[in-house]
């Protein structure tokens, strides 16, 4: 740790500042002192957390309509898919921020784990958060809002990374490339296991 290194801030004030004043925020977090568990325990855990827990109560409280029909899970099919959705989002930023940090020297950036692990987890703030519209089934279209997350990543990717700037947007279009690719990937494989869940409970 240098004498230039910060705490990091509270959830709280993270959240509101990456979301408000992301150029600003994340000159911050690249000066902070954090680890890979540190952030996982202070943000990525509890934020990401968010969607699943909300789309748990919608499911509840709700259901889910398919071609006009409704349908009702039982409590234990609905907590084992938001387990499912909860973990998969866990393993996907720990997987994004791998491919971060690999690609780095192919765009002269500065491989560095622990910088590729917080703009993984503090570009993924805006989705987390508007997850929580998930609750209402008439308002989950919201949950849009959390493409702002592309735009954090665009302007924190560069910086924490080191990217030179001609070559920041081509490292950032991969990057997106990247994730959406890593969610198909994910998604394809829990979707069998969400949906024996559903089935047999």
């Amino acid at each position: 740790m240098t004498g230039n290194d910060q705490q990091p801030r509270s959830i709280v004030d993270r959240v509101k500042n990456i979301l408000l004043q992301p150029a600003r925020e994340w000159e911050v977090i690249e000066g902070e002192a954090e680890t890979i568990g540190g952030l996982y325990r202070r943000y990525i855990i509890p934020l990401a957390a968010i969607p699943a827990v909300a789309g748990l109560i919608g499911m509840l409280a709700f259901g889910f309509s398919v071609m006009g029909f409704t349908y009702r899970p039982s409590v234990s099919s609905a907590v084992a898919s938001a387990v499912v959705q909860y973990a998969t989002t866990l393993i996907g930023v720990f997987i994004l921020a791998l491919i971060i940090d690999a690609l780095a020297p192919s765009f002269g950036a500065a491989q560095n784990r622990v910088q590729a692990f917080k703009v993984a987890a503090y570009s993924g703030t805006a989705s987390w958060v508007a997850g929580i519209f998930a609750i209402l089934p008439a308002l989950s279209w919201l949950s849009l809002l959390g493409l702002y997350g592309l735009y954090l990543l665009y302007l924190g990717l560069p910086r924490l990374m080191r990217a030179p700037q001609d070559k920041a947007m081509t490292y950032t279009i991969l990057i997106v490339v990247a994730a959406i690719v890593v969610a198909l990937v994910i998604g394809a494989i829990t979707a069998p296991i969400t949906a024996t869940f559903m089935r047999g409970f």
